[in-house]
């Protein structure tokens, strides 16, 4: 474990695609923290409003950029027909949303996030103590019945 957590964040563009018209742009900031070293956050700014937050494996998205990877809420995979094209589905009780974007752009973010916490070393900067601090917070509990 780290004592000060490391955060990378990374400006994108994401394309929602719809069946009916052109692609909408949608702004996105992908961010990583060596706090939680096995997941990105991506947030989606839609216009007005607070950004839809959405936290992925990062794993998944390396995968991602080669292959089909992922399965149930989230899955990733190159563009068919355009190389440079990453795709990302997503999908929850409140609706359903296809993007692309550019896989350049998402392969240089996790390179960064890899070149500080390397692959197979997350579990090295996780903090136990604080975790289960959390867990046994006076209030951790509420909403739970016996």
């Amino acid at each position: 474990m780290r004592d000060e957590p490391t955060i990378i964040r990374e400006p994108a563009t994401f394309e929602l695609i719809t069946p009916d018209s052109a692609p909408v742009p949608v702004r996105v900031e992908l961010s990583y923290s060596s706090r939680d070293p096995y997941a990105v956050q991506a947030s989606f700014r839609t216009g007005q409003g607070s950004p839809v937050d959405w936290v992925f494996a990062r794993d998944l998205l390396a995968d991602g950029l080669l292959g089909p990877a992922g399965t149930g809420d989230v899955r990733v995979q190159p563009v068919a027909h355009e190389p440079t094209r990453i795709e990302v589905e997503l999908a929850s009780p409140s609706g359903h949303a296809v993007f692309t974007t550019c896989a350049t752009t998402l392969a240089a973010f996790l390179d960064r996030t890899f070149e500080l916490v390397p692959p197979a070393t997350e579990y090295s900067w996780l903090d136990f103590d604080a975790a289960l601090d959390q867990l046994l917070a006076p209030n951790a509990g509420e909403g739970a019945r016996d």
